[in-house]
């Protein structure tokens, strides 16, 4: 049954005239006398009883009369949650991040962006990098801001921002007072890491390896703030992002690796078109800088 059968029908159902459903819904009578037969006709029972030009309910009709109208709120009601899913002013943005933009990138972002737009909403989301490509693939989430880029064809992928990586050592280690260094310098250290599905835990180890050698683990978290707590602790060094504010200040020397970039995108699913939401604050994001 379509929507506008559901709306004539409760209208003739309130009214129970076809003259006056006819002056409300702008059907001529003709064609809702022949709208009903065809209705009754596939509900397989009069609706209504006659008396003369006039129309009552009968017990089947007020089974369709009831369920019609929560249909129609149920349809109504959905048709103005997309609309505000699809206005850009107004909508709903899904979008995942990293445990370690959500203290710097991802609140000037959106500062920024609801400053422009304060009736968009936003359904975030943080965990690592390997369940955040997870999200966008599966539709879950329109939007992700990664680092490194993930290795997916089904991703887009837009550079919007780039850290200075660095060696993170406690105050007092022999390479504190170094104005740079190359991470091959560290290969004898103890390293503190993230685990092995984080992003930073995938820069550290191409950069080992590029580096030529295999670090010894002493310690792996699922925080990069644990990581610099540990770092303070003397527990071992570890290849930290430098960034403002710091992730962790007590006790560490951020010596900045030769040559090391931590590369920050956006991604969103190649095959699939964003809301329009998301659409534009894709776009404002690309446009700004925020490193």
């Amino acid at each position: 049954m379509l929507t506008e059968d559901l709306e004539w029908f409760v209208v003739l159902a309130e009214t129970q005239q076809v003259t006056a459903t006819s002056d409300l819904t702008h059907l001529s009578q003709p064609t809702l006398s022949r709208k009903l037969a065809r209705l009754e006709q596939q509900i397989g029972v009069p609706l209504f009883d006659r008396h003369g030009r006039r129309l009552t309910l009968n017990h089947y009709g007020r089974i369709l009369y009831e369920h019609a109208g929560s249909a129609l709120k149920n349809l109504h009601d959905a048709q103005r949650r997309i609309d505000t899913l699809r206005s850009p002013d107004i909508g709903t943005v899904r979008l995942d991040f990293l445990h370690s933009f959500g203290t710097w990138l991802i609140p000037r972002m959106l500062r920024s962006y609801r400053g422009a737009h304060p009736g968009v909403r936003f359904e975030l989301h943080q965990d690592r990098a390997q369940f955040l490509t997870d999200r966008v693939c599966a539709g879950e989430t329109d939007l992700a801001i990664v680092s490194p880029q993930p290795d997916n064809p089904q991703l887009a992928w837009t550079q919007i921002a780039q850290q200075q990586l660095a060696l993170a050592v406690p105050a007092g280690h022999r390479f504190a007072e170094l104005p740079r260094v190359e991470l091959s310098q560290a290969s004898g250290e103890q390293f503190i890491a993230m685990q092995s599905d984080f992003g930073m835990r995938r820069i550290l180890d191409e950069m080992c390896a590029a580096a030529g050698f295999t670090p010894e683990f002493v310690f792996e978290s699922s925080e990069l703030a644990t990581v610099g707590g540990l770092v303070s602790a003397s527990l071992g060094v570890a290849v930290m992002p430098i960034q403002d504010p710091p992730i962790w200040a007590e006790g560490i020397v951020y010596v900045p690796i030769a040559g090391a970039q931590r590369k920050i995108g956006l991604i969103w699913a190649d095959d699939r078109a964003l809301p329009r939401p998301a659409l534009e604050f894709r776009d404002f994001v690309r446009e700004n800088i925020w490193s």
